[in-house]
């Protein structure tokens, strides 16, 4: 497609897109951003600590040692934004350490200095007294010193392998007997809290520096010379091949080879490491300088959940109790299938609560004596024996015909879903895996229900996964439906998925791969025009296809509003390319999850609604199983419009990307939070159903 040449910005090549790497980096700086917000409860400016902490490890397990695995296979490529793998690997590293400079410092000399005020207190081995010490020291010998194993290194000791993820002690000892010296290496239990709690339950002690201050223990009769924590990130990626006999096994054999056989990508090391250690390890482990992060502080700070489990009310966001969707209240006598024959359900979870709608609805499902099938995707199963899962097997174990799609390459929650499915097996439902080559990333659930008139399916269709436990944090959306048209085509979907059909046409459904592409491609170019209106809220923009259509679309006239949480490697606001294009980011308490598209003026009978499961990236679009669902039923377009609104509308959570590719805090003149805004409807809808 011809574009206008953008002013101030090369036709095609760099400037034309944002590098979605350091997109991803931007966005977890605006998590960060959090946690160095002094108007946050300090529980929460903790937990976003953590967030940032586990976001970079994932990071770094996947993305970073994609970049490395293709330089060491002599691949040299270009991302759209003109940026080769050497480029962005230093690009990164510049980004990283700003951060990570960033994450200590508000941490070392403003989330812990508050804590201490609010009476919780991170102490230092050193600053303990001696009441203090000694119970540490029985603490150490009870539970901790059992489950550690010093290694040396030396000519009969090799150096060890350092498992991914892991936090160690670097040990400098030396044999008083002859003056030797020796390293070795003390892994720090990884099933232990982060963070020791003395008795008080409000003062903790990094557990390296309980290990370190009893190395004499592990060392008897050795000189302990020095004491160095590190931590070694490795690739975590996993390459599987689809065509394997067995799927499953060939699963479980790879996640037994994530923790031991992945290349180091990346060391953490504090301050005080001296060369000769940080040389040693670095040759060990294969990593160069630029691969070696220097942290003035604690390493790994994803620990700081355990300090958030806390009973601290007051340092926490209010509690917000999920509330029950009106159609659905009536307590334990409820009906799903009666609410969902009387009409069209719209869940906004968090807001809405999971337990009462989905979970509750497969429950029924489950005991229900005329429910004959059921029929579910499941991406992220958690790890709960309770809820969907439970409710699953309770209906296979009836007699019930129960189909589970279980997708095993959702990424870091493989184990899981292992477990799941074979539990679902055992008790004899049938468990497929998807198609080959492709992951499913659709949510969709179909129940197969007997009734007098005749067979009836009634259907949930999500953008967020079937878990209990993200279903409280995540932000999405999810429909709860007798429509006969969507249900004839979510059976057929799980047909085409299961056997051996060929995808068709479907009536409410987009699907990819296959239709979503050319269908957004059509919707897209349907409105490059000076009315057209284009409004989109989604995780990640990086398709190039997909962004140049947008930039076609408003160099025609269209206005584009886009709400992306995460990656956006659009440019918006360039003259001549993206002017009519304005890029918006909502974070906050909850993650925003669910993905909306409306094409056309809010309300307009013409206007196209859609929501979903994918994101406008290659992955989305062309490698998984997406589908979108076309919402024409106006109650529930209207509550897609007062969703969007709301987002636009945030003034107190919201950034917006400038054209520059900087990411600006939008300022707060109407004290518009969204995510409380939604709270506060999701409870006067349930307060007027029972006033009513």
């Amino acid at each position: 497609m011809a574009l206008p040449d953008a002013v101030g910005l090369p036709a095609a090549g760099d400037a034309r897109y944002l590098n979605r790497e350091l997109s991803w980096l931007d966005f977890n700086a605006r998590v960060l951003a959090l946690a160095e917000d002094p108007e946050l409860p300090l529980l929460e400016r903790a937990k976003f600590l953590a967030i940032f902490s586990s976001n970079l490890d994932e990071f770094f397990q996947v993305r970073v040692s994609g970049l490395k695995e293709q330089l060491a296979a002599g691949v040299r490529s270009t991302s759209p934004d003109g940026l080769d793998q050497v480029e962005q690997l230093r690009a990164i590293r510049a980004r990283v350490e700003e951060l990570v400079t960033r994450q200590a410092a508000v941490f070392t000399k403003d989330v812990v200095p508050s804590l201490r005020d609010a009476g919780v207190e991170f102490a230092d081995w050193a600053d303990l007294v001696d009441d203090e010490r000694d119970q540490l020291r029985r603490e150490f010998q009870h539970r901790i010193f059992p489950v550690l194993t010093p290694l040396a290194v030396d000519p009969a000791h090799p150096f060890p392998y350092i498992s991914n993820l892991s936090l160690n002690l670097a040990v400098a000892v030396r044999d008083p007997a002859n003056g030797e010296s020796r390293f070795a290496r003390v892994k720090v239990p990884p099933l232990l809290p982060r963070f020791v709690a003395l008795p008080s339950g409000t003062r903790f002690v990094p557990l390296e520096q309980v290990i370190a201050a009893h190395l004499d223990t592990l060392f008897p009769g050795m000189e302990v010379l020095a004491v160095h924590p590190f931590r070694v990130t490795r690739d975590a990626d996993i390459e599987l091949t689809d065509e394997a006999e067995d799927l499953l096994t060939a699963m479980e054999f790879v996640l037994r080879q994530r923790t031991k056989f992945g290349a180091a990508v990346r060391l953490e090391v504090d301050s005080s490491m001296t060369s000769d250690v940080l040389d040693l390890l670095c040759r060990e482990l294969d990593l160069g300088p630029s691969d070696v992060y220097v942290i003035d502080g604690p390493l790994d700070l994803s620990g700081l959940w355990t300090l958030y489990s806390l009973r601290r009310p007051e340092l926490k966001y209010p509690e917000y109790k999920p509330q029950t969707p009106p159609p659905l209240a009536g307590g334990d006598d409820a009906d799903v299938f009666w609410a969902m024959r009387s009409g069209n359900v719209l869940l906004h979870h968090p807001y809405d609560s999971f337990a009462t709608s989905v979970e509750a609805f497969v429950a029924q499902a489950a005991a229900d004596p005329h429910v004959l099938a059921i029929k579910q995707t499941l991406y992220r199963t958690g790890g709960d024996e309770a809820g969907i899962v439970a409710s699953l097997v309770k209906a296979a174990e009836a007699g019930k015909q129960v189909v589970a799609l279980v997708e095993l390459k959702a990424r870091f929650d493989e184990q899981a879903n292992i477990e799941r499915a074979r539990m679902l097996e055992q008790a004899g439902a049938h468990v497929v895996y998807g198609l080959v080559g492709l992951k499913t990333h659709s949510k969709i659930l179909l129940v197969v229900r007997q009734e007098p008139d005749g067979i009836r399916l009634y259907v949930h269709f999500g953008t967020g996964n079937y878990n209990p436990k993200t279903a409280t944090i995540y932000e999405d959306l999810g429909v709860l439906s007798s429509d006969p048209d969507l249900g004839a085509d979510v059976s057929e979907l799980f047909n085409h998925l299961t056997g051996y059909s060929r995808q068709g046409a479907y009536r409410k459904l987009v699907v990819a791969p296959g239709q979503l592409r050319e269908r957004l491609r059509t919707l897209i170019r349907g409105q490059a025009h000076p009315d057209g209106r284009i409004t989109v809220k989604i995780n990640s923009l990086a398709d190039a296809e997909m962004i140049d259509e947008l930039y076609a679309a408003s160099a025609a006239g269209a206005r584009i509003d886009l709400v992306v949480r995460g990656i956006c490697c659009l440019r918006p606001g360039v003259a001549g390319l993206s002017e009519r294009i304005s890029v918006r980011s909502i974070v906050g308490r909850y993650l925003e999850h669910s993905r909306i598209f409306r094409f056309g003026p809010a309300g307009a009978a013409d206007t196209e609604y859609l929501i979903g499961s994918a994101d406008l990236m290659p992955r989305n679009l062309d490698r998984r199983v997406e589908t979108l669902l076309r919402v024409d039923d106006p109650r529930l377009r209207a509550r897609l419009d007062e969703i969007l609104e709301l987002n636009l509308a945030d003034d107190v959570l919201a950034w917006t990307l400038e054209p520059d590719g900087t990411w600006r805090k939008v300022p707060n003149v109407s004290g518009i939070e969204s995510q409380v805004r939604f709270q506060q409807l999701a409870v006067a809808r349930a307060r007027a159903r029972t006033e009513g």
